[in-house]
């Protein structure tokens, strides 16, 4: 079914691109000179991401600040982690039409439900950051690396261990409790430069053990998401923390 689904979308995208490809070359804000538009799936719907045209349109509301307290809301370093990768817009929508799309990989809208509410980026599931952050055996945790591809381990032997921790059988991506090899891409965001939700989160998951070269971190988010006009949406499902 999985697979069918696929099919299906992939022609649609293709069909996709004959009937807007006229309509891309009349576009006068494009994403990239050689990139007028991307379509995405988000909830095994296409969506388009273009960027709005209305060349006076600004951003308004919370976006549109420039300062909060700090703490909490302090500037966010570029790199969280040595082997977490930091990326911009066009490295998000790569991940989109990559990973995300073919399945190993998952967006991950880390803010509070309320935020997920009154709009996303496409292609984002939404898991707050507490959820990252809650005991190692908590259900609804385990239940999100599980969807992640993770997979929890029974007890291991010692001797097993000793071998997996010289760097043999994928020892660098599995822990006592999980072992992570098979585990998705994951790209994490929030709200911006100086949102701290998707940092704790990462921070979280590095924690637990999951490997950073498998996690993206896109410190932008929605502020310079759509500071940009990039496309946003409403959500229909309800998030995971609301089930």
């Amino acid at each position: 079914m999985k697979q069918t689904t696929m099919l299906i979308s992939a022609a649609l995208l293709c069909a996709g691109s004959v009937i807007n490809s006229a309509q891309a070359k009349e576009l006068e804000v494009k994403i990239t000179r050689d990139m007028a538009y991307s379509t995405v799936t988000h909830d095994n719907e296409l969506v388009k991401i273009q960027r709005i045209q209305d060349t006076g349109h600004i951003i308004d509301g919370s976006f549109a600040k420039t300062s909060r307290p700090c703490p909490p809301f302090c500037i966010n370093p570029i790199a969280l982690h040595e082997d977490v990768k930091t990326v911009g817009e066009l490295e998000v929508i790569k991940f989109m039409e990559g990973p995300h799309y073919r399945g190993r990989g998952v967006i991950v809208d880390a803010r509070t439900p309320s935020w997920f509410r009154r709009g996303t980026i496409p292609g984002s599931v939404n898991i707050p950051f507490t959820v990252f952050e809650r005991p190692s055996d908590d259900f609804e945790l385990v239940e999100v690396l599980e969807s992640f591809g993770a997979k929890q381990r029974d007890e291991v032997n010692p001797v097993l261990r000793v071998v997996e921790s010289l760097g043999f059988m994928d020892g660098d991506m599995k822990t006592d409790s999980w072992d992570f090899s098979q585990a998705k891409d994951v790209l994490l965001w929030c709200n911006g430069p100086w949102c701290g939700q998707s940092p704790r989160a990462i921070k979280a998951l590095l924690a637990l053990g999951y490997p950073a070269d498998k996690i993206y971190y896109y410190r932008g988010g929605m502020q310079m998401w759509q500071s940009l006009g990039l496309t946003t949406i409403k959500p229909s499902t309800e998030t995971l923390a609301a089930r």
